[in-house]
């Protein structure tokens, strides 16, 4: 703001400064004028017109000479081009005159004359200046800005990544303890069908917990990818929430006899995304409805979509539901979307979006893969 007043100061002081030297150059030219008058009347008189010559020679001020009827006679300080362009010059004749500044008015052997002038381009600069600062200033608040978020995003970042990292490690010593001990029953009791059968389910669990802490240990590091039939992942994903799903929702997905579809994944990571989307799927259907897989692609890309006819969601928030803590539900801390997104995009230079939705018919999101 103090800018703009001491540039509005400035602007104010040279503008008078111009008018001065404009007015200065008129009354030079009247002299130079009155002296070429008195000199063809009296060749024995010959004025010094050193003065008035140097006034007018070091006048910067932009001006047009205009006879009464409106003919331009000449232009000063365009240009060494442009003083004798008078298709220029008209051009500009109009921008002054229809600018409203009054011309200076003088007389030419009895003609009168006039001088139409404009702001110098030192006065156009100054006149910018405050939006040139206005502009670098917001440049550099909005460089900071993101220089800040940047940093606070990559904080944020690590700390989640730390935190996968601790908690898969802290995973790892009851798992490796749990294993121990069913191997331990299975010597003692190894002929009891009924504690085996029970062992067996205790090992799958055990096995789920040993995927869930690799899938945590693998946050923040840069996972391997390898080619893989995305049509077996996905068929193993919605067979495992099939079980685990209540009998009133259907489940349609590809089977393993479909032709085989190719991309460069990391296996773990990528059925953690369709457990996250599966089981949005059926909070959103309400333990009632239908849940589809659909699996095409093209010439560059592999296409996953997954459906559902549960409640929808607002197309305000198909970008919000991706970021870390949005939740709709009572329980969760609303990580599974983010992190989704996070294994999508940054470990397989994919995409995942919310396809389409309509609030109480149903949601689609994509999933988007590269080939190469």
């Amino acid at each position: 703001m103090t800018s703009v007043f001491y540039t509005n100061y400035l602007v104010k002081n040279i503008k008078q400064k111009e008018e001065q030297k404009i007015q200065h150059f008129k009354d030079a030219m009247i002299f130079q004028l009155s002296s070429i008058e008195i000199s063809e009347r009296n060749p024995s008189c010959e004025p010094d017109l050193t003065l008035a010559t140097n006034i007018m020679a070091h006048s910067d001020v932009p001006m047009i000479l205009v006879t009464e009827t409106g003919d331009i006679i000449d232009g000063r300080n365009f240009g060494e081009k442009l003083d004798s362009n008078h298709v220029f010059l008209a051009k500009e004749l109009s921008r002054i005159q229809n600018s409203g500044k009054t011309p200076l008015a003088y007389e030419y052997f009895g003609v009168k004359q006039y001088i139409y002038y404009k702001d110098s381009n030192l006065i156009k600069l100054l006149q910018y200046y405050p939006l040139a600062m206005f502009f670098l200033i917001t440049t550099f608040i909005g460089i900071g800005f993101l220089g800040f978020r940047a940093e606070k995003n990559a904080e944020q970042n690590r700390v989640w990544a730390g935190l996968a990292k601790e908690t898969a490690h802290q995973l790892g010593t009851p798992i490796s303890g749990m294993v121990a001990w069913l191997e331990h029953l299975r010597m003692m009791k190894g002929q009891d069908e009924e504690t085996m059968e029970i062992v067996d389910e205790l090992g799958k669990d055990v096995d789920r917990l040993m995927l869930v802490a690799d899938r945590f240990s693998k946050i923040g590091s840069e996972p391997e990818l390898k080619e893989q039939d995305i049509i077996g992942l996905v068929h193993q994903a919605f067979k495992y929430m099939e079980r685990r799903a209540p009998k009133r929702v259907n489940f349609s997905y590809p089977t393993l006899t479909d032709e085989p579809k190719v991309a460069h994944i990391n296996p773990p990571l990528f059925e953690w995304v369709l457990e996250n989307l599966l089981r949005n799927a059926l909070d959103a259907s309400g333990n009632k409805g239908e849940i589809k897989g659909l699996i095409f692609e093209d010439k560059d890309f592999i296409y996953l979509d997954i459906s559902d006819t549960g409640k929808g969601i607002p197309e305000a928030k198909f970008n919000t539901i991706f970021k870390p803590g949005f939740t709709t539900k009572k329980r969760g801390w609303g990580l599974g979307l983010s992190l989704a997104k996070r294994i999508i995009e940054t470990y397989h230079s994919g995409k995942i979006f919310v396809k389409d939705s309509t609030i109480g018919e149903g949601t689609t999101f994509r999933i988007q893969l590269p080939k190469k």
